[in-house]
């Protein structure tokens, strides 16, 4: 079966302001996630990518645009399932904010449980993005062979959703699964079990220098902001 590259977006401007995006129309890459996105056709150089799949929302789709202008033969798909998580009301808020949400403590250490107002439970969230990923694993052997390598761009909980259903990891342990900005993780698929092979490579370990102020315990909604 494929291997699956799973790149998440690169910074956005929610990311910056310290606001949870969602699917809230408008939210692009920042300076910085611009220059990730610009990046990512050298960091991918050597793989031959079969296909592309995206999340819809505009911070993924600027996220693969630098890669499908290197490679213009490319094909890409956009898949809903592999959208964000439906926050619901949660959209659009500050995190800072939904700290003091009684829900907060369920989506850090009950996730399964957790369904946010408005929108949908995590539990769905993961079940969506692994049928998606089940679907296209398929879909790309069928039309590739077994050995092709494909990409899809989608978003920190859903990636982090992924490689616990990848690990065989309860999806009340995600939270302490890391991915930053245009990271790359990377699941090879085989008939048997999955093998995660990379996971949120970015190449760049500033996020691992000790920080005035030390990280929060709890784990960033929506994936957080990467490095400083």
């Amino acid at each position: 079966m494929p291997t699956l590259i799973l790149v998440r977006h690169g910074r956005s401007t929610a990311n910056t302001e310290g606001v949870l995006a969602g699917w809230t129309p408008g939210v692009a890459l920042d300076e910085r996630g611009t220059a990730q996105a610009a990046a990512l056709p050298d960091r991918l150089a050597g793989l031959p990518i079969a296909e592309v799949v995206t999340s819809p929302l505009q911070r993924c789709q600027e996220t693969i645009r630098p890669l499908l202008d290197a490679r213009p033969g490319l094909n890409v798909h956009t898949d809903e399932r592999i959208g964000e998580c439906q926050y619901g009301d949660w959209s659009g808020r500050k995190l800072a904010e939904l700290m003091d949400e009684p829900l907060m403590e369920v989506v850090q250490a009950h996730p399964s449980a957790a369904a946010f107002p408005g929108g949908e439970s995590m539990r769905a969230m993961q079940t969506r993005a692994a049928e998606a990923v089940r679907e296209w694993n398929a879909r790309v052997e069928r039309e590739h062979g077994a050995d092709a390598v494909y990409l899809m761009c989608s978003h920190g909980d859903i990636i982090k959703s992924l490689v616990a259903d990848a690990l065989g990891l309860h999806l009340d342990l995600f939270q302490r699964i890391s991915v930053e900005p245009c990271s790359i993780t990377a699941i090879r698929y085989t008939r048997l079990r999955p093998f995660l092979v990379r996971l949120g490579d970015t190449g760049d370990f500033a996020s691992l220098v000790p920080r005035e102020e030390p990280p929060a315990g709890d784990a960033p909604v929506g994936g957080g902001a990467g490095a400083p």
